[in-house]
């Protein structure tokens, strides 16, 4: 079987490109007067900060922070902390993907109650009809629906993150049970 009909490509490189630019001047023109700090989540977040830090042209930190989910209930704990002091900052928080929007819902309180200034959002792609809670992003990228999404970060079993554009899986059982036809289709230099 040929894994072409497993993945296709929802968002490509030129369109990635475009869209964090005019992300990164949106920024731009909002905090021309401050400094913001930028915390992107790890670890799918890091080609977008890597590409939105270089399209912003005012002054700007770039710290990261890493969560994980842990026990029944799917509790959120700190698993990497930021190393810079947030108190009295501009920040604004760099997700790859913001679906139910819980988890972004305590990051922003948390980051808030450490005295922040100010706490936005950026977040590359927007799966609004996961969304279970209403919570704020003041940037966007793409509103994408439910499908599952690799490249650009965006991961299968830690695979495809380095892909330079961003697919939807249509067959993750396909996915599963023969990564190598897929990678020969997503990495056909390979």
């Amino acid at each position: 079987m040929n894994a072409e009909p497993t993945v296709s490509e929802v968002v490509n490189t030129t369109d990635l490109e475009t869209r964090v630019a005019e992300l990164g001047r949106e920024i731009s023109a909002d905090y021309g007067d401050r400094r913001p700090v930028l915390v992107a989540v790890l670890v799918g977040s890091l080609p977008f900060v890597a590409d939105l830090v270089r399209n912003i042209e005012v002054e700007v930190e770039t710290d990261f922070l890493a969560l994980s989910r842990f026990g029944e209930g799917g509790r959120i704990r700190i698993a990497l902390d930021t190393s810079l002091p947030l108190e009295g900052r501009h920040v604004i928080i760099v997700e790859d993907i913001v679906d139910t929007g819980l988890t972004l819902t305590v990051l922003r309180r948390m980051l808030a109650d450490r005295g922040a200034a100010s706490v936005a959002t950026i977040a590359l792609l927007d799966k609004v009809p996961r969304r279970v809670v209403d919570v704020p992003l003041e940037y966007r990228g793409f509103e994408v629906g439910d499908e599952f999404l690799i490249g650009y970060g965006l991961d299968f079993e830690g695979l495809y993150r380095n892909l330079p554009s961003l697919w939807a899986v249509l067959d993750r059982d396909v996915l599963a049970s023969r990564p190598e036809e897929v990678a020969r289709y997503l990495y056909p230099g390979r």
